[in-house]
């Protein structure tokens, strides 16, 4: 008999339930960039920092000669590690440090990509979150079954071409639920 793999929801949005108040998961969209036995790590990808992609390159000594660029929000990615910057793109492209979340998103942490984008040479879709959301092992699905999350497969459309605030509805949406018309609380049968 062969052993199956855990389901995983790597690649996929959890769009955070209204009785899930606590910033910066409040109307939170995360996408999964790993998800298995031992725990999750997701970027909140609708939760705007203080700073712009132009504070984070003028910080490393880096300009962008593109004012549209160097206006970009940065966003907060999670929790932990906030001083840690990561780039959420399409592209695979060749970084020194880039993890592949699936044949359709990567994400990158090492200079070469903000050198690249500074310069107009990175990916043509691409956000920079400032730290991370991560669960330990059963954390993230005891927190499914307490129904603090839906789940959706991650769309680029929400990512890239939503607005900000618009995320989070845009992302329950994807399974046909309104955020609004939802309880605080949950019940089961």
């Amino acid at each position: 008999m062969s052993r199956t793999e855990p389901p995983t929801l790597t690649g996929h949005f959890l769009i955070a339930m209204p009785g899930l108040a606590e910033p910066p998961f409040s109307r939170g969209v995360a996408l999964l960039c790993q998800h298995s036995e031992e725990g999750a790590v997701g970027l909140l990808v609708n939760q705007l920092s203080q700073y712009r992609f132009g504070d984070v390159l003028a910080q490393m000594k880096l300009e962008c000669a593109d004012p549209e660029l160097a206006d970009a929000p940065v966003l907060i990615g999670g929790p932990v590690q906030q001083e840690r910057g990561f780039v959420l793109h399409r592209e695979p492209g060749h970084w020194e440090s880039s993890y592949r979340i699936n044949a359709g998103w990567s994400v990158t942490t090492s200079r070469d990509i903000l050198v690249a984008m500074a310069a107009g040479e990175g990916p043509r879709q691409a956000i920079m979150a400032l730290g991370y959301a991560g669960w330990d092992a059963g954390q993230l699905e005891q927190e499914l079954k307490a129904n603090a999350w839906l789940t959706a497969e991650a769309c680029e459309r929400v990512v890239f071409d939503t607005p900000l605030e618009e995320r989070w509805s845009a992302a329950a949406g994807l399974v046909g639920v309104d955020p609004l018309q939802l309880t605080g609380y949950a019940g089961h049968a």
